[in-house]
C-alpha cells in the first residue's frame, strides 16, 4: 500500500462529493425501479492478461460510486454484479444476454475486447439498456453501428493516436516509423496515426509488423533506427509493449535522439516497465490520477478500497465518471428505465475529475479532451506513481472522429 504521505489528497473533496451526490433534489420513487433494485453489471477480463487494465479495479470503482449514493436511490438498492468475460466473445455474449433478459441487470459497464463489446452493444440496443464503455478502444461503437444506448467514455483508436501525433507534429517531429502488432488493433492505430501525420504535411518513412507475443524486437528496432525517423510510433500493448520498450532502452534509441511514441497505453503498463526504460515516452491519455486534488482524493479512496499498491488508471477513472452520470440520471428521473435514462445522459453535461461541462454527442461519444503527456525520468519522479508530466490538452472537438467522417445515423438527422 502506498503510504498516506506518498500521495497528496484532499479529504474534504471526498466528503463534499458524497454529500452532493446523496443530496440531489427529487428523490427517486422505488416503485419506478425494476424489481426495486438498480442492478449494475461489470463485465471485463477479471483474471487474464488484460485484467490490470480494468478487471477487479473497475469493480472496486463501481462500488465506490454506489457508496457515494448511499448504496440506494429512493429506497431501491444499488447492486453490483460482476462477470469475467475471459476475453471470449461467446462468454461475454451469453453473460450479457442472461443478465439483461433473465436477471434484471439494468446497465452494463464494459471494458471488454472489441469483438465482445460489439456483440454486447447489439444485445443492449435490442433490450434498450445502457452500455457504458470504459476501456474498449474500437471506434465502431460510435460510428455506423452507433446506438442510443452505448456511450464511449474513455478512449478509442482514433483519439489516442490523434492525442499522440498532434503535439509531436507541433514540435516539428514530422518523420515517423511504426512498429506495429500484426492484428486489427495495431493496424487500426497505425492507419489513423498515418492519416493524421500525412494530413499535417508529415511523412511515414516506413513500418514493420511483429507477431503478437514477440519477445525479441531487435530486428524491428534496428530497422526503426536505420530509418532515421524522428519518431518511432509504437502500436502494440501488453507484454509486447513492455518487451519493446525495455529493448529500446538497451539499444539506446532515445539517447540517440529518436522519440518513442506509444499510441495507446495506461499507467499500469508504465509501472510494470519502470521509469528507467520508459522515461521520455510521448503519448495521449484520457486522464491521470495525479492531475489535481480531486483525482488524488479519489486515488486514496481507491487504494483503501482495492487494498493494492496501485493507482486508478485511465479506464478506472473513466468508469467512475460513467457510473456516476448513470446514477445521477436514475436519481433525477426516479426510474431505471433504459430509454429514459439514456436520453437524460445524452441531454445533460458530464463532470469528470478534470473537466466539468463535457457533452455526449448523438453518436454516443463523450467529447472529453485528450491530455498530452510525457513519462518522467527517475530523477523527476518525487513519489510513488509520479510518472506523467501533463504537457498540454487537445480539445474534444479536435480529438474525436469528426461528424464529417462519421457515418452514425444519429449525426445525420
Amino acid at each position: 500500500m502506498v503510504s498516506n504521505n506518498s500521495i497528496r489528497f484532499v479529504s474534504m473533496a471526498v466528503l463534499s462529493c458524497a454529500t452532493a451526490l446523496t443530496g440531489y433534489a427529487g428523490a427517486a420513487n422505488a416503485a419506478s425501479m425494476t424489481d426495486n433494485v438498480i442492478r449494475i453489471g461489470v463485465m471485463n477480463d477479471q483474471s487474464g492478461v488484460y485484467s490490470d487494465n480494468c478487471g477487479p479495479g473497475s469493480t472496486a470503482v463501481v462500488k465506490l460510486v454506489a457508496e457515494d449514493f448511499g448504496n440506494e436511490i429512493g429506497g431501491a438498492k444499488i447492486e453490483v454484479v460482476v462477470a469475467d468475460d475471459q476475453n471470449k466473445p461467446d462468454v461475454g455474449v451469453a453473460t450479457a444476454r442472461k443478465w439483461v433478459e433473465q436477471e434484471g441487470v439494468d446497465v452494463i459497464v464494459g471494458c471488454s475486447a472489441s469483438s465482445i463489446a460489439l456483440a454486447v452493444h447489439e444485445i443492449m440496443r435490442t433490450n434498450e439498456k445502457p452500455y457504458l464503455i470504459a476501456g474498449t478502444a474500437t471506434p465502431d461503437l460510435t460510428r455506423e453501428a452507433c446506438s442510443p444506448y452505448t456511450i464511449q467514455w474513455v478512449h478509442d483508436t482514433y483519439a489516442l493516436p490523434k492525442g499522440t501525433v498532434t503535439p509531436l507534429l507541433a514540435d516539428g517531429k514530422d518523420s515517423w516509423y511504426f512498429i506495429t502488432v500484426d492484428y486489427t488493433f495495431g493496424k487500426q492505430y497505425q492507419d489513423d496515426a498515418t492519416r493524421f501525420i500525412e494530413g499535417a504535411g508529415g511523412k511515414v518513412v516506413g513500418s514493420v509488423l511483429h507477431p503478437l507475443g514477440t519477445t525479441d524486437f531487435s530486428s524491428q528496432l534496428l530497422q526503426a533506427q536505420a530509418s532515421g525517423a524522428q519518431v518511432i510510433g509504437i502500436a502494440n500493448s501488453g507484454t509486447d509493449f513492455g518487451n519493446l520498450i525495455k529493448q529500446a532502452k538497451e539499444f539506446g534509441i532515445a539517447e540517440a535522439g529518436q522519440v518513442l511514441a506509444p499510441l495507446g497505453i495506461q499507467i499500469n503498463m508504465i509501472h510494470s516497465i519502470g521509469l528507467d526504460a520508459a522515461q521520455g515516452l510521448r503519448f495521449g491519455t484520457a486522464m491521470y490520477w495525479d492531475a489535481n486534488d480531486e483525482t488524488r482524493a479519489f486515488t486514496k479512496r481507491f487504494q483503501e478500497s482495492f487494498k493494492a499498491d496501485r493507482v486508478p488508471n485511465e479506464a478506472h477513472l473513466g468508469t467512475f465518471t460513467a457510473v456516476k452520470h448513470y446514477l445521477k440520471a436514475v436519481q433525477a428521473l426516479g426510474t431505471d428505465d433504459g430509454k429514459a435514462v439514456s436520453e437524460w445522459m445524452h441531454e445533460n453535461p458530464v463532470e469528470d475529475f478534470i473537466h466539468k461541462d463535457i457533452k455526449i454527442r448523438a453518436d454516443g461519444q463523450l467529447m472529453r479532451p485528450v491530455l498530452s503527456a510525457r513519462i518522467k525520468s527517475p530523477d523527476e519522479s518525487k513519489y510513488p506513481w509520479d510518472y506523467y508530466e501533463i504537457t498540454g490538452e487537445l480539445p474534444g472537438e479536435e480529438a474525436w472522429t469528426p461528424v464529417s467522417e462519421n457515418k452514425c445515423p444519429a449525426l445525420k438527422g
